[in-house]
């Protein structure tokens, strides 16, 4: 697959870890999980694509 193997896989992941921090992996990963189901859906030709707003930052703080 595209010639990435075990380490270099584990080089990525541990930047990825770097950058943006343990806590926002779980948010990154629903993302990217809902964005590839909607692209599914949307090349199965269905015509209707949920997308729900998440909660603004003013009310996480709080």
């Amino acid at each position: 697959m595209f010639g990435f193997g075990m380490p270099e896989l584990i080089v990525v992941l541990v930047i990825v870890l770097v950058v943006f921090g343990a806590g926002r992996l779980p948010e990154i990963g629903g993302a990217l999980g809902k964005s590839i189901r909607n692209f599914k859906r949307a090349s199965d030709g269905k015509e209707e694509i949920v997308i729900k707003p998440g909660k603004p930052d003013d009310e996480k703080k709080g």
